[in-house]
């Protein structure tokens, strides 16, 4: 008996006319607008991070016997305010997804002349998403992005500042006595608190690191191989 052949047929290459192509553009132009608000919200999120550690700043290098305690606790604050963003970052990245998609393979054939084209299947992946909208990254790796492009910097401030209180300010600490002294607030010794930071960085840079293999690229896309090469090449991390 011989053994049996399944045909597969090619499918169909869609055709679009002019009336189709105006409305993706429209299309176009609604998921960027979608991805600016998004955007904007990440960036209303950063400001009241930066906002609520300069007033803990002024408030306690005004001064000279201020307690370092309000450095501490506005690091929690701060974790709150990453973990408000992440969240708007994965909603925020959908919107941005389609629209790379959108600017890689419809936007850029016209600009070059080429006109419409769909033999690499970016019309199909985009149907898909709109079908079935799910989050294209993971909580985990929306916080790791926000911490590496912006809360890493603002948490790094606020880290050198708490410790800076407590070795120069007002005057510079003569032992180690004096440092565990400034630094112990409440009922919470100074050793325990040099300890919770301590851990509490080193927390954050695990975060970022360890979330940063789940990274595609940084600026610009790549080409990876495989059915889902097109939602991958708009998976950069541009913002």
């Amino acid at each position: 008996m011989e053994p049996t052949t399944r045909n597969h047929e090619a499918p169909e290459t869609p055709s679009y006319s002019s009336a189709d192509i105006g409305a993706l553009a429209h299309l176009y132009r609604g998921e960027l607008y979608r991805s600016k608000i998004w955007r904007m919200r990440l960036d209303t999120t950063t400001n009241w991070a930066v906002v609520t550690t300069g007033i803990v700043f002024s408030v306690v290098y005004a001064q000279p016997e201020a307690s370092a305690a309000p450095l501490a606790i506005v690091g929690l604050v701060l974790l709150v305010f990453l973990l408000f963003e992440a969240r708007r970052y994965r909603f925020f990245d959908i919107w941005r997804v389609r629209v790379r998609v959108m600017e890689a393979h419809f936007m850029t054939p016209l600009l070059l002349g080429r006109g419409m084209q769909v033999d690499n299947g970016w019309h199909q992946a985009l149907a898909d998403d709109y079908t079935g909208v799910y989050f294209h990254l993971s909580f985990w790796e929306a916080l790791g992005r926000r911490l590496r492009r912006n809360y890493g910097y603002i948490f790094a401030i606020q880290g050198a500042s708490y410790y800076g209180k407590v070795l120069v300010h007002p005057t510079g600490a003569d032992d180690l006595a004096t440092v565990i002294e400034r630094a112990a607030f409440g009922p919470i010794p100074g050793e325990l608190a040099l300890a919770a930071g301590f851990v509490f960085y080193l927390g954050l840079l695990a975060i970022a690191l360890l979330t940063r293999r789940h990274q595609k690229a940084v600026g610009r896309g790549h080409r990876p191989r495989g059915e889902d090469r097109i939602v991958r090449y708009a998976e950069t991390e541009l913002y």
